[in-house]
């Protein structure tokens, strides 16, 4: 496995030729087409469709799956590098590629060789675009509480679904969804994953949520008003959809930590360059020990970060249990960006304040990973129900 360096310094250690160009294109893509226009764009809150159909074009939509279907076949050690680039240049570019991966891969890994064959090639490499909708209004962390409704209807065996999914990213602009609604009982047993087209009648978006950050990539409620879905969209046998849900969430898990990675250097490189030019006392602040200690604790949570997701990746790939390093990852990862965020803002101080530097908005854009793909409370629920077993009733 060879090492390489980046021009910022970011050693990676890659298991292939091809992985090391994926990730020179992934940067190619990220310094030309996504990082100029990200300030202006997210503070004109528009989400950037034109880069996902260019990243689909690439070849970067569907990285992880199988290339029998257009996937790129790579690794999730390989995928989650080019989304941490992808997130340092634009996190809402970064976040939507993990999102829509997420999407994916119920389909990718439950569905069966007809269903897979009949929507994956468009998924991963025609320009469509995901969302995944578990969360609703009053089943947020307590996911297994939905109450969104599929009931069969006709002698075609077809599911008609009622309800409301609530912080969908890509809410009102997907052109696929992949739905987790009861068909069953209470609980996570009578729960069922269904693959609804984007613009099946019926299904309608709220106006996106208005957000502290994040403002580029929309976030909205979906209401499903007897949207009709055939059987032969139905993920997995009936009751399994729970179990499919939080099968995709600790691989999502990863892809919040690496974007959450990728932020964090960011908000790093910024705040180096600027301690480099800045002068106070005749010179640059970068020679005053205080401010080289900072950057020094931001450096070493960003590394640890990134040690601890490739690891729980390369569980993954070996086909071992990741998900407790998954949760460790994400709760790790996403801690660590709000406080290097916080430190950048420190560092470049009454500027960092300001709009004119984008440490103001990758501060703002840190505390959304803390909540997104389950709360940073619900890791340490997961981590703590791995090491001493579920709690006492």
């Amino acid at each position: 496995m060879a090492a390489e360096r980046n021009a910022d310094g970011v050693e990676r250690r890659l298991p292939s030729d091809e992985a090391r160009e994926l990730l020179a294109l992934t940067r190619d893509i990220a310094r030309r087409e996504i990082a100029p226009s990200a300030a202006e764009e997210e503070a004109a809150g528009r989400f950037p469709r034109e880069l996902f159909a260019l990243l689909s074009r690439s070849g970067l939509l569907g990285l992880p799956y199988d290339p029998r279907y257009g996937g790129g076949g790579q690794p999730y050690e390989v995928y989650l590098q080019v989304l941490e680039e992808l997130a340092a240049a634009r996190l809402t570019v970064g976040l939507g590629v993990s999102v829509h991966t997420l999407a994916c891969h119920a389909l990718a890994r439950f569905g069966t060789d007809e269903q897979r064959a009949a929507h994956l090639p468009a998924m991963l490499g025609g320009g469509l675009l995901g969302a995944y909708c578990l969360s609703e209004p009053s089943a947020g962390s307590d996911a297994a509480a939905l109450r969104t409704r599929a009931v069969r209807d006709g002698e075609d065996g077809d599911w008609v679904i009622d309800g409301t999914k609530a912080w969908i990213t890509h809410g009102g602009i997907a052109d696929f969804c992949t739905v987790m609604a009861r068909t069953g009982g209470a609980g996570a047993r009578g729960i069922t994953a269904f693959l609804v087209p984007g613009d099946a009648p019926g299904l309608s978006a709220a106006p996106p949520e208005r957000k502290m950050g994040m403002s580029g990539s929309p976030t909205a409620q979906l209401h499903f008003d007897g949207v009709r879905v055939p059987d032969a969209r139905r993920l997995g046998a009936e009751g399994q959809g729970f179990a499919l849900a939080l099968d995709a969430l600790d691989s999502g898990r990863l892809g919040i930590a690496a974007c959450a990675v990728g932020l964090g250097q960011a908000a790093l490189d910024e705040a180096v360059a600027y301690a480099r030019e800045r002068r106070q006392f005749g010179r640059p602040i970068a020679d005053f020990q205080g401010l080289r200690f900072l950057l020094a604790d931001m450096a070493t949570r960003i590394e640890a970060g990134r040690a601890l997701y490739l690891e729980a990746a390369r569980l993954r790939d070996e086909g071992r249990p990741f998900g407790r390093c998954a949760a460790m990852a994400k709760l790790f990862c996403t801690d660590a960006v709000m406080q290097v965020t916080t430190d950048a803002v420190q560092v470049l101080g009454g500027y960092g304040y300001t709009a004119d530097f984008p440490v103001e908005r990758y501060l703002r854009e840190a505390k959304m990973l803390q909540i997104v793909e389950g709360t940073n409370q619900i890791q340490r629920m997961v981590i703590a129900r791995h090491l001493v077993g579920p709690e006492s009733r």
